[in-house]
């Protein structure tokens, strides 16, 4: 089947780009070990990461599917990371012996569009807050909800979080430090832990 889709899988170590801003893109990434950031950089170095994408999810489906529009963003490798190419012009057109796993691989390809279209909202909703708090407050309520646990762990380190809610990194320091002293929440790492307290 991969044969059909003209699929190369390669392996980036920590911190190399699998796609630069600017360039066209015929396939999508498959992220089959690791995980690879969605990063942003403005003229003067600015950088904001827009997304993380895990083992066994996709990246740049959108552009492949667009190949004039040339990519936004930057993939970079967030650790070392094996990643599958797939030539989405023959995705989204089957192949002449019809295998059954095109079909299913379409369906998956619009389920993951769909929810990639969820994950941007979502940021946009943590990142419309105007205080670093605010944008605190909404990731890891979120990030709470969804795990369901006293304890939960987020996939981004301090530097990573701050670029996500695009606040300066030693400002979003002072106001865990300060939301811990408040009794608003525990902090180890990138572990947290919500708490009853004041606002």
């Amino acid at each position: 089947m991969l044969s059909c889709l003209g699929a190369q899988r390669r392996v980036f170590s920590k911190g190399a780009y699998v796609y630069h801003a600017g360039e066209p893109v015929r396939a999508l990434g498959v992220v089959l070990s690791g995980s690879v950031s969605i990063e942003s950089d403005d003229f003067w170095g600015n950088k904001s990461i827009l997304d993380r994408v895990e083992a066994g999810e996709v990246f740049a489906e959108t552009y492949a599917c667009i190949p004039e529009e040339p990519l936004m963003v930057s993939v970079v490798a967030a650790e070392p990371a094996q990643i599958l190419f797939l030539e989405v012009e023959r995705v989204l057109h089957t192949c002449p012996d019809a295998c059954r796993y095109h079909t299913r691989l379409i369906e998956n390809l619009l389920r993951i569009s769909a929810r990639k279209n969820l994950n941007l909202s979502r940021r946009i909703f943590h990142t419309s807050a105007k205080t670093i708090r605010g944008r605190l407050l909404s990731f890891l309520s979120y990030r709470a909800a969804r795990s369901q646990e006293a304890w939960f762990t987020i996939p981004f380190n301090r530097q990573q979080l701050a670029d996500y809610l695009g606040v300066d990194r030693s400002a979003l320091s002072n106001e865990l430090s300060k939301m811990q002293r408040e009794g608003l929440l525990q902090v180890e790492k990138n572990r947290f832990r919500l708490l009853a307290g004041p606002l």
